[in-house]
């Protein structure tokens, strides 16, 4: 199974990044060679796990799926447009995090913690929370100076961020298909 754990995003964000997908894609001159990504299927990514064996997969989960006690529920609020690679032309757009940050990178550690014991090895970069709004088929460096001028302070989307979600990740012709497998709640109080 492809797994990875991610931050769910929340009906009125989706409505209000997909504005703001449309409000790009016009600045941009509704590049062609921009692939949106369904505002269905946005998600913040957390832990990648890949591939895994299905006889592994009850352990994963049950580790994911263990209580948060040390992270209260959080607001995070998705701004700033950015693009990768940071150099040259850009292959991925995406929105950074305005508020919730110090939050989502303690989750991102602790799904890391509870994951390595497992044989899940932990992303050798450092994590910048974000989320991929879009990809470049093919790739110019112009979008990089089109896109400086559409980075404007405050957020665009915010979601409330009470649990994480390990998803099943199928891909097929018509795009990926995701399943939840299980559930981590965020439990700590004030």
């Amino acid at each position: 199974m492809r797994l990875f754990v991610a931050i769910d995003i929340g009906e009125d964000a989706r409505a209000a990044i997909a504005a703001a997908q449309r409000r790009i894609g016009r600045a941009l001159g509704d590049d062609r060679s921009l692939r949106w990504i369904d505002p269905e299927q946005l998600h913040l990514t957390l832990v990648f796990l890949g591939e895994i064996p299905a006889p592994r997969v009850v352990d994963i989960a049950a580790a994911v799926a263990r209580p948060i006690d040390t992270v209260q529920p959080f607001r995070a609020v998705f701004g700033g447009v950015g693009v990768f690679p940071d150099r040259g032309a850009p292959r991925v757009l995406w929105l950074g995090l305005v508020a919730g940050v110090r939050e989502t990178q303690a989750l991102q550690q602790i799904v890391s913690d509870r994951l390595e014991p497992l044989g899940v090895a932990r992303e050798p970069r450092p994590f910048h929370p974000h989320l991929t709004i879009g990809r470049w088929r093919d790739r110019h460096p112009d979008h990089r100076r089109r896109l400086a001028a559409l980075t404007a302070p405050g957020g665009i989307a915010s979601c409330d961020v009470a649990h994480l979600t390990l998803y099943e990740s199928r891909l097929s012709s018509s795009g990926p298909v995701y399943t939840a497998v299980v559930h981590a709640a965020l439990t700590r109080s004030g």
